[in-house]
């Protein structure tokens, strides 16, 4: 492979904002797995966020970059799986599997799509310093016509067109929106974009924490909700606080601390078998390799006020809530799914037709 941008390159990124800011370029927040696209004739190799590579995890996507793609060509987007016109996370993450049985057998059952948003090189060009607004009318031109499962980012510069977005596109799974400035030069590993995202409160069970690596002072809070039949749910955790602030939530728990987890809703978490049907911490997994997924059962009678973005499949917080209060006027029954607000249905197939 010779290009003039050469792997591994980290992308460009974004810091969060409140609002949409104006005069800029806008796109969809899409939640996948960002990777950039090197193809040079007949070697393609796609690039994670970190720089390493996931070609192997996407052997359909390869083939569908090499037949779509400018034969030589170095572009940005994200690997996305969407069933029954929305976004699945889930399916996404089981794509990385060490065995190649496995990933081919998944490239057939769930294929995945490439939705490219930005172009770092073409031909013999590297367009690094190139503004943002060139490079996108030099996409649009280079993937013209191009047919699924690559498609083309919608982008806009009316902002107007964008708050639309940001609220019909979390219907379909996606994850906000996306500012970029216009006269921007694409500056890996930088954080140059503004994103936007949606941010909704909840009620939310304390039923246990994790200690912090760093010694006995808490990691993260373990955090429910109750489901129709009454049974408390993991759905996430909340994690960021000051150093201070976690040594002082060890004391402020210790009353609700106990002795072991006989007793508690999820008792049965180191039960693989139980992960099957309840949504419990703890639960194995490739990601959690030989990490400690011991934590510390509280009786489930405290009540917190958390922000989170959007849920991942209805049943469990798609990120790390954040704490914002105790709510000790609720409670622990009245924590449930009933409370959480539903996107309205959006078909993702709306969102990758043609661009605006």
């Amino acid at each position: 492979m010779d290009l003039p941008v050469m792997p591994p390159v980290k992308p460009m990124l974004a810091k969060s904002v409140a609002t949409i800011p104006p005069d800029m370029q806008y796109e969809a927040k899409w939640d996948g797995f960002r990777a950039i696209v090197f193809r040079d004739g007949d070697e393609v190799e796609l690039g994670s966020r970190t720089g390493k590579p996931l070609t192997r995890y996407f052997p359909e996507l390869v083939e569908a970059l090499r037949e779509r793609l400018p034969q030589r060509c170095v572009v940005d987007g994200e690997i996305v799986i969407a069933r029954e016109g929305h976004l699945d996370f889930d399916a996404l993450t089981e794509r990385i599997h060490p065995a190649d049985s496995r990933v081919r057998m998944l490239a057939e059952k769930t294929p995945a799509s490439f939705v490219t948003f930005d172009l770092l090189a073409l031909d013999d060009e590297s367009l690094l310093d190139v503004p943002l607004g060139d490079r996108r009318a030099r996409l649009e031109r280079a993937l013209s016509g191009v047919t699924p499962p690559v498609h083309l980012a919608p982008a806009t510069t009316d902002r107007a067109v964008a708050e639309r977005w940001f609220e019909q596109y979390e219907g379909a799974g996606l994850d906000g929106v996306i500012a970029k400035p216009l006269s921007g030069r694409y500056r890996p590993d930088e954080r140059v974009m503004y994103k936007i995202k949606h941010e909704r409160t909840a009620d939310v069970v304390v039923a246990g924490y994790r200690f912090h690596k760093s010694g006995p002072v808490v990691g993260s809070l373990l955090l429910g909700l109750h489901d129709d039949q009454g049974a408390l749910q993991h759905v996430g955790v909340s994690a960021a606080f000051p150093m201070k602030r976690r040594a002082e939530l060890v004391q402020e728990l210790e009353p609700l601390r106990m002795d072991d987890v006989a007793g508690h809703p999820w008792a049965a978490w180191s039960d693989e078998v139980a992960h099957e049907t309840a949504r419990l911490p703890g639960a194995p997994s490739r990601w959690s390799g030989r990490k400690d997924l011991s934590w510390v059962p509280l009786r489930p009678e405290r009540v917190a006020e958390v922000a989170y973005d959007h849920m991942e499949n209805g049943v469990r917080f798609r990120h790390t809530a954040r704490f914002l209060r105790w709510r000790p006027d609720r409670t622990p029954e009245s924590c449930t799914y009933a409370q959480l607000e539903e996107p309205v249905r959006y078909d993702l197939s709306e969102i990758l037709g043609t661009p605006d």
